[in-house]
């Protein structure tokens, strides 16, 4: 008799230490009893499931990184692209993500690739390719409107590639081409601009002082002659030599 009330208590210690469960930091287990659940998350740490009795759902807390499949995109200006994306996402209310939707994780997936379509096909490509950032907050709240009933929150929605036709690539490369030519245009007319006012700075200054029009005439002369082999033919300026024709004009004629 002894033997089976001991035989009983020992079953009744494993099946306590069987109901035993452990929960991390980042784990809560939602708890249902005979089909009802209980109220509040449980854990972590150490709590009690009395099987078979009670189920528990065990939910992670940690942010999920989850890829979007390329998806084929038709922006507002009618071109094809392949996009594809990353979601960054956690759950922040457990019950609501097991009671409320039957897969939170896969329901967040399809729900990030029919946004991205819809919301890239309302952009043109230039805003696809420049304003990606823009695009990235735009997807990021609709996404978290749209999964807070399910205890979802959406962190972040990145942009990773953008795929364009083979086509396209060539027109942008010729875009790309032509825009560099004409800020070359551009910054050579500036530079002719700002030559021009330098010279016109130049000549107002020389007309004021005759003298540094000779002076600039000579240190030129200086540069030429430095180089090898070189041949000046030197016109002397009437305006050096006449203050002595006038020195000679006055002298007193002799004999007179």
């Amino acid at each position: 008799m002894l033997a089976y009330v001991g035989i009983f208590i020992g079953l009744i210690v494993l099946y306590f230490l069987s109901c035993i469960r452990v929960l991390f930091e980042y784990q809560r287990g939602v708890v249902f009893r005979l089909g009802r659940v209980l109220s509040g998350p449980k854990g972590p740490g150490l709590i009690m499931v009395f099987w078979p009795v009670d189920r528990m759902v065990k939910v992670s807390l940690r942010i999920v990184a989850e890829d979007v499949p390329p998806q084929d995109v038709i922006t507002k200006d009618n071109v094809s692209v392949n996009v594809n994306a990353v979601v960054y996402f956690r759950v922040v209310n457990p019950m609501e993500s097991i009671l409320e939707v039957e897969n939170y994780h896969y329901a967040t997936k399809q729900l990030a690739q029919t946004t991205l379509r819809v919301v890239l096909g309302q952009a043109v490509l230039d805003e696809l390719l420049s304003e990606r950032e823009k695009l990235n907050q735009k997807l990021q709240e609709i996404l978290d409107q749209q999964t807070d009933p399910w205890g979802v929150k959406v962190t972040t929605v990145e942009i990773k590639l953008v795929d364009l036709p083979d086509h396209m690539k060539r027109v942008m490369a010729k875009q790309a081409e032509s825009e560099r030519e004409r800020r070359a245009k551009v910054i050579h007319a500036e530079g002719e601009q700002q030559a021009a006012a330098k010279l016109r700075e130049a000549a107002e200054m020389i007309e004021q002082h005759p003298m540094a029009m000779q002076m600039r005439f000579l240190q030129t002369l200086t540069h030429i002659g430095a180089e090898s082999n070189s041949t000046i033919v030197f016109p002397v300026p009437l305006d050096l030599v006449e203050p002595f024709l006038n020195r000679q004009k006055q002298k007193p004629q002799k004999g007179g």
